[in-house]
């Protein structure tokens, strides 16, 4: 027998983890929108339009950093949403979930607008707090 899952009482809200996640995705799109308008104003939007079948010579300045800005969150967002999705089907909501959630959400911010300003170490620090946001959410679920 197939049951259906409860809906959440009426007026119920989110929890600050899942609208961190929420906030993490837009802040993907808005990653995505910069770093392919950078790439176009580059390459030119005739390019863009094209198949791009072409090899073509690596993105510079600060459409490449975008690019590679965008990449890296490509491959830390995975993690960060599952650690979340499990924390929270495993009801799992504290302190440690709520640092987390927050030092990912505004690592990846700050980030993306240091990498993209050109700023090398502080840049690594907020990565590393973004990590270690990832981190602390693993580590509520022992």
């Amino acid at each position: 027998m197939v049951t259906v899952a409860s809906q959440p009482a009426f007026g119920q809200q989110m929890t600050l983890e899942l609208k961190m996640l929420a906030l993490s995705i837009v802040l993907g799109l808005v990653q995505i929108v910069l770093a392919s308008h950078a790439a176009s104003l580059q390459r030119g939007y005739v390019w863009t339009a094209r198949s791009r079948d072409e090899a073509v010579p690596a993105l510079t300045g600060v459409a490449g950093r975008l690019a590679r800005a965008l990449q890296n969150f490509v491959e830390t967002f995975p993690l960060f949403a599952a650690s979340v999705l499990i924390a929270h089907v495993a009801a799992t909501h504290s302190w440690m979930t709520e640092w987390g959630v927050q030092l990912y959400f505004w690592g990846r911010v700050a980030y993306l607008a240091l990498y993209a300003a050109g700023v090398f170490l502080l840049r690594s620090l907020a990565w590393n707090v973004a990590a270690l946001g990832i981190v602390l959410v693993l580590l509520s679920l022992i």
